[in-house]
């Protein structure tokens, strides 16, 4: 059951520790009765949307049996949002669509999180100026998880190969976003507008990355030697536990706890200061690291 269950992960170099534990063993049950009834990794995706705008709806009240019906709601989306990665991987039904709805699923989870939580504090007193802060937030938390998954996938590129990683170049995402039309094809263009976006968004603090990465492709092809593989590997490794800390689980429980002791706020002053000095520290260690390897690759 466990290399079952492994072989249902991205990679297991990246995946997080409570993932492991519990989100993919739950989520690859999810995706067994999903696979034996018929329903589609989008279709889970689609549900787990549903549950996780609802979920947001319940952190509204300020009521402590609803805040945690509305976590255990948050649990089972993420569960869900495991589950659809899962069984396409399974099925073999991965897509770039069901990878752009997925992470369109996460971004809608919070943005029904962040609104339901302002009018929550308006309610009390708070000023509507709260709506800065959460702007602040969104657009942190953007960048954040987007850098994040970045990094993640250039890490398995350069250690285990191209097969397993989901890396877009945003130029050539534009040239298929003009290749569709909104009259005939109005949901995937949509979708492609956001992945557009979140490419761009992805590329613009790794200059240095990507250079290394063309060059490696341009003189090795998708076949890195063991030499960049090896060194790649044992320069970053050890910011992987940091690229997981900005993804989703660490924002559950710093928001569960804010929510157990009746300061919601405390969630947004967590992505605004700890979660932003994280990516500053990776994105800079990243960069520096890949102009190392970059002068040795140019040097060799």
């Amino acid at each position: 059951m466990k290399s079952e269950i492994e072989f249902t992960y991205k990679s297991n170099d990246t995946e997080e520790f409570l993932d492991k534990i519990f989100y993919r063993p739950v989520g690859y049950l999810f995706a067994l009765a999903s696979r034996l009834i018929g329903i589609t990794p989008n279709t889970i995706t689609t549900l787990s949307i549903l549950v996780g705008v609802a979920a947001g709806h319940l952190f509204y009240y300020q009521d402590m049996t609803l805040n945690i019906y509305g976590m255990l709601l948050l649990i089972l989306a993420e569960a869900m949002d495991s589950a659809d990665g899962q069984l396409a991987r399974m099925t073999n039904t991965k897509s770039r669509y069901g990878r752009i709805l997925d992470g369109l699923g996460g971004n809608l989870w919070f943005v029904s999180i962040y609104l339901h939580l302002a009018f929550r504090l308006i309610n009390t007193g708070a000023s509507p100026w709260i709506f800065v802060m959460i702007i602040l937030a969104g657009v942190s938390h953007s960048l954040q998880s987007a850098m994040a998954d970045y990094y993640r996938n250039n890490f398995v590129l350069f250690t285990s190969g191209k097969s397993n990683s989901e890396i877009d170049k945003s130029s050539v995402m534009k040239e298929l976003y003009n290749q569709l039309s909104w009259t005939k094809n109005f949901y995937r263009k949509t979708l492609m507008r956001i992945y557009v976006n979140y490419t761009v968004e992805q590329e613009t603090f790794a200059k240095t990355l990507i250079k290394l990465s063309e060059a490696a492709k341009a003189k090795y092809g998708d076949h890195f030697p063991e030499w960049l593989s090896d060194n790649y590997d044992s320069l970053n490794r050890h910011l992987i536990k940091y690229f997981n800390i900005l993804t989703t689980n660490t924002r559950m429980i710093v928001l569960f706890v804010s929510l157990f002791i009746g300061m919601p706020i405390l969630y947004w002053v967590f992505e605004l200061t700890a979660l932003n000095l994280i990516l500053i520290y990776v994105v800079f260690k990243q960069e520096s690291n890949s102009k190392y390897l970059l002068s040795i690759l140019n040097e060799g």
